[in-house]
């Protein structure tokens, strides 16, 4: 199933993606990750709880998945949900290179990735990718591209990307991070292999408080590309338990939770292809799939924009949450 066939996709939560950030790992910067998780998080148990949410994702429609070399083993676990089900040849797998996962499998490590976009971690990442995904990858995307990333450069490296696109059927494509996303999108929409764009998919954090990349996203779609966002909830900052007051109102008014509430004003852009979820838990998901139910007035709408943050200071404060 190629990426643009998710546009074909019609139901309720078509719009909805399932990423395996939170879940891949045990250690990540999410917040709530003590409560959510089980207390011992072996490989086995997380494999378990990563098959739970898949399962959970694909019976209410959801059929975008997203993983990434440096998520741990989501590669692995979505391999093993996707040949351990049979028949679900109405998925879009996406996956990422560009960060290497350090932690060992331990919560504490001093360094959890190592970020490197040069085409010998290309080469390296992709092999592991195909040995895991083969043909069930969709998308493959570079990982955190920011403006002084090598990615929107290097020749050599857009020469493999495009002869894996052509070769494969795979849609080439980049996320973004840090508070200069609209630079970095402009820069990857002007790459260009034999005259013709390489970047078909764009991947980046908008979410209530940072919403700085919402221009360039626009363009991107105008350019066509699909636009995927991630950290619709602020890495736990929106949930019930973190949420501002304004977005704590809202949700009052709409009768549904703040995480729903967050990720429907995400929705409502008319450039968001696929926003994805994170969830830790079953019950999470469910929550954050109703989205689409949401009903937001134009009154909702202007309190939650009114939560914007400064993108610099965003990014700061990202960059402080410790890894639980």
């Amino acid at each position: 199933m190629s990426l643009a066939r998710l546009a074909s996709v019609t139901t309720p939560t078509a719009h909805l993606g399932f990423g395996l950030a939170a879940v891949g790992r045990p250690g990540y910067i999410t917040l709530g990750r003590d409560r959510d998780l089980p207390a011992e998080r072996t490989v086995e148990a997380l494999r378990e709880r990563t098959h739970q949410l898949l399962d959970a994702a694909y019976a209410q429609g959801v059929r975008y998945f997203d993983a990434a070399r440096s998520y741990g083993r989501s590669e692995e676990f979505l391999a093993d949900w996707l040949r351990s089900r049979t028949g679900l040849d109405d998925i879009v797998v996406g996956s990422k290179w560009g960060y290497t996962y350090t932690a060992g499998w331990s919560t504490d490590a001093e360094r959890h990735e190592v970020k490197d976009h040069g085409l010998a971690t290309y080469e390296r990442q992709r092999a592991e990718t195909d040995a895991l995904l083969g043909d069930r990858l969709d998308l493959y995307q570079i990982h955190s591209v920011t403006p002084d990333s090598p990615a929107l450069t290097d020749r050599a490296l857009h020469a493999r990307l495009a002869e894996y696109a052509a070769e494969r059927g795979v849609t080439v494509g980049f996320s973004t991070s840090g508070p200069s996303q609209a630079d970095a999108i402009r820069a990857a929409l002007a790459v260009t292999v034999d005259g013709e764009p390489l970047f078909r998919a764009v991947q980046s954090t908008y979410n209530v408080l940072e919403t700085s990349a919402g221009p360039a996203l626009a363009e991107a779609h105008d350019a066509g590309l699909t636009v995927i966002v991630k950290e619709g909830m602020a890495n736990g900052r929106l949930a019930e338990a973190h949420a501002p007051d304004a977005l704590r109102a809202v949700a009052r008014e709409t009768g549904l939770g703040c995480d729903a509430v967050a990720l429907a004003y995400v929705l409502c852009r008319p450039w968001a292809g696929v926003v994805l979820s994170g969830a830790a838990t079953v019950e999470q998901l469910a929550s954050n799939l109703h989205a689409p139910a949401v009903d937001l007035s134009d009154e909702h709408m202007d309190a939650l924009a009114a939560l914007a943050e400064e993108p610099r200071a965003y990014w700061e404060r990202r960059g402080q949450l410790p890894w639980h």
